[in-house]
């Protein structure tokens, strides 16, 4: 059985370790917190995991350790851990955003070097919906690889990326994206409720409407610029909404926004 350490019990620690119980994975789990009232809250949801305030205590004899602390205490973080990851060589894993492996390497201690696997979730993972993109460096075995994928493949899916700098369009794309659509479904809102619909009437038609088509997306074998297609009828209502939007530059101001997500993550990685 492996044992998995989590370095923060804030939102993301707590829906990887719930994913990992829905999953019935094998692994032990413990979690490292300053915050007693947090470690509490790991205590009541799931009683099996050992849990600690002391850093250096929980990553003992750990196969892989989780830093799920904020980009600004990252540093800080990881040079406490130097002496013992040096030591125990396990694999580490970054949920932190524009924290890169270069820098990682560097406050573990550098030395031989670190087994560093650098992720990119997004918020959907707080349901077991989400996406995870992963990047690993040369020094991650195969069997770390698969080890980081089976904990991230707990709230949703992975795919890997040879180059460290595709996080950045992930970031644009999949780590930033759930904003862009929770601002299209609150205009839609909007929207709906100047046509007459009740708030609440409108938000469960965007919602559901918002789900389904993305349902339909993930399993139809269309792109969805195919589904677009098949539903938007000649002269119909359809057809009449999307030719608002397209001649609003909807394409263009999309393209602009995501490259400026995607540079603003390269900076923050500098």
């Amino acid at each position: 059985m492996k044992k998995i350490t989590f370095i923060g019990a804030g939102n993301m620690a707590q829906s990887l370790i719930s994913g990992l119980f829905k999953d019935e994975t094998s692994v032990a789990i413990c979690v490292a917190d300053p915050i007693d009232a947090q470690l509490e809250m790991i205590r009541s949801n799931w009683p099996d995991v050992i849990t600690s305030c002391n850093n250096l205590q929980a990553i003992k004899n750990a196969d892989a350790i989780i830093l799920a602390v904020k980009p600004q205490l990252m540093q800080q973080v990881c040079e406490s851990l130097q002496d013992a990851v040096q030591q125990l060589q396990p694999l580490v894993i970054s949920i932190a955003a524009g924290i890169t492996e270069a820098n990682l390497s560097t406050w573990l201690g550098g030395g031989l070097g670190v087994p560093v696997v650098r992720c990119m979730p997004n918020t959907p993972a707080l349901v077991q919906a989400g996406i995870t993109g992963l990047y690993a460096n040369e020094l991650v075995a195969e069997e770390q690889r698969n080890l980081a994928e089976s904990i991230l493949r707990a709230v949703g899916s992975t795919i890997w990326f040879d180059e460290e700098e595709k996080l950045d369009a992930v970031t644009a794309v999949s780590g930033s994206g759930p904003a862009y659509y929770f601002l299209v479904m609150e205009a839609m809102q909007m929207a709906a409720e100047k046509l007459g619909l009740s708030q609440s009437d409108a938000q469960l038609l965007v919602s559901q409407t918002a789900f389904g088509a993305a349902k339909l997306a993930l399993e139809s074998p269309d792109t969805p610029a195919e589904l677009r297609q098949k539903v938007t009828s000649k002269g119909g209502t359809t057809e009449a909404a999307i030719q608002e939007l397209m001649q609003g530059g909807l394409v263009e101001l999309f393209d602009t926004a995501m490259s400026a997500a995607a540079k603003r993550s390269e900076e923050l990685s500098k």
